[in-house]
């Protein structure tokens, strides 16, 4: 059976859950605890290896069950695993049974236990769970989609950054892996990667962080069913917007969450719901801000080791907005030579309306002159229409960025059309170094066959209002500090 069929026959049985009220996320996490525990005990019957699992905690435990014995001892068996360390632990993470109908629960097993899925390739094994992934992120009310970025848009990055089997690479809100996947097909393809004690260091190379525990499950499987098992834990769950604890990374690949503003709910004493403004008071940060881009922009900054490269997803307010932001600009204009931009279409993200960019910079020795010499941008997106559905994003829309970028002799560049230079006087000269530049005329406006889909344009005036509101908010606020406000 090919892995669509295979996707086909295992996405199939989630329809039937989902009218019991189980969701596709939770779905695939059954499958990724069945899916694990089938190949541990393949391993140990057809390879010899010893089991990574406890005693009495193993596939062999619970395939032949039936009824409220298999509930049973599935609820204990995911209890036990949850409390392991290493990978185990993260894939089991918080893990508990959310099929609670006994029959459903046996079939899910026995749909598992009817394939051996240790035989298939790495790549097959792969393929088939991102197959699931990819369809749980179109189940957009479920909001599994913020977690994807376009795979051809992944792809493009790590191709211009280029990481090499020696270097190590980190995302600080991995999602399900995406880009360390990317990164990891890209460096073992390296020719310096193909001997078997370098092949085995390489797999020592990856990490990732995010905040969600359901998200770092699946990416801990997305990468074991990848063949990435090298290290105890490979992706944690946790706030990587506290700190790194002083480790540093060569390079940096990111897809940061949408949206401005940092804040948490809580229920006062009156019983009333309230926001309050959660900002990360850090010593390494150059300014506080209870924006959500402008922080991990600072922490990826300080988490790259010197000379380090790094490629992050920024929303357009990370390159306008004034105060914190036009501190962090100045800072990495400075201490990094923030070398390219490039301006993202809209309609490629599961969230309607977002504008958004890729920062690519490096991290240079301090010194007294600006790292940055000149800024080259590429605009993907002026007279560009994409949509999820009737026209994705593909890797022959990212060529001439490719192409242009001209990754390890960017002193070869040229300009284009779509690709202008602006030297790093231009930038600084500009009001509160707004780094939000375009130069192409818009068609659009000319031209109402061009307009961008409905929901797309009322998403971008929601955005647009918002962003409006939230500066009005800060004005008000600054007045009532004031001496006239007090």
């Amino acid at each position: 059976m090919n892995s669509q069929s295979l996707v086909a026959k295992v996405w199939n049985f989630a329809h039937v859950l989902r009218d019991q009220g189980v969701s596709y996320q939770a779905y695939i996490s059954q499958i990724s605890y069945l899916l694990f525990l089938k190949m541990d005990e393949e391993r140990v019957s057809q390879i010899g290896e010893a089991s990574m699992l406890p005693a009495g905690f193993r596939w062999g435990d619970i395939k032949d069950m039936t009824g409220e014995a298999l509930t049973a001892a599935y609820a204990r068996l995911l209890d036990k695993l949850s409390k392991q360390s290493g990978v185990i632990g993260a894939i089991f993470l918080k893990a508990q049974n959310e099929i609670q109908d006994p029959a459903k629960l046996s079939r899910l097993v026995g749909l598992i236990d009817s394939e051996t899925w240790l035989g298939l390739p790495v790549d097959v094994k792969g393929a088939i769970y991102e197959g699931l992934l990819a369809r749980n992120a179109e189940d957009v009310k479920s909001g599994a989609g913020q977690y994807f970025t376009p795979r051809p848009l992944i792809e493009a990055m790590v191709e211009v950054v280029n990481p090499e089997p020696e270097q190590s690479v980190h995302d600080p809100a991995c999602g399900t892996a995406g880009f360390l996947l990317a990164a990891w097909a890209h460096m073992k393809a390296n020719p310096r990667a193909h001997d078997k004690a370098a092949y085995t260091a390489l797999k020592n190379k990856f990490s990732g962080v995010d905040i969600v525990p359901e998200v770092v499950r699946l990416a801990a499987m997305n990468l074991y069913l990848h063949g990435v098992t090298g290290v105890e834990s490979i992706v944690e769950a946790k706030d990587a917007l506290l700190g790194a604890g002083g480790k540093t990374y060569d390079v940096v690949l990111t897809n940061p969450p949408f949206g401005k503003k940092q804040s948490y709910r809580i229920v006062r004493d009156d019983g009333e719901i309230e926001s309050e403004r959660e900002d990360y008071d850090r010593a390494d940060f150059f300014v506080t801000t209870s924006n959500k881009q402008l922080n991990f922009l600072q922490h990826i900054m300080t988490i790259l080791a010197l000379d380090g490269e790094a490629a992050v997803v920024l929303p357009d307010n990370v390159l306008f907005e004034g105060g914190a932001g036009e501190t962090i600009r100045r800072r990495l204009l400075k201490n990094f030579e923030f070398h390219t931009l490039l301006r993202l279409p809209t309609g490629i993200f599961y969230k309607q309306g977002v504008k958004a960019n890729v920062l690519f910079f490096d991290k240079k020795p301090p010194s007294e002159i600006a790292a940055t010499k000149d800024l080259w941008i590429y605009d993907l997106r002026t007279n560009q229409c994409f949509t999820l559905k009737e026209r994705p994003m593909t890797g022959a829309d990212l060529r001439d960025f490719v192409a242009c970028y001209r990754s390890g002799r960017r002193f070869e560049r040229q300009e284009s059309e779509r690709f202008k230079k602006f030297p790093l006087a231009t930038l600084l000269a500009r009001d509160k170094v707004n780094l939000d530049i375009f130069w192409l005329k818009d068609d659009a406006l000319d031209d109402p066959d061009l307009l961008p889909p409905p929901a797309e344009a009322a998403a971008e005036i929601v955005d647009s209002l918002e962003t409006a509101l939230e500066r009005f908010r800060n004005v008000a606020k600054a007045l009532g500090e004031g001496p006239l406000g007090r």
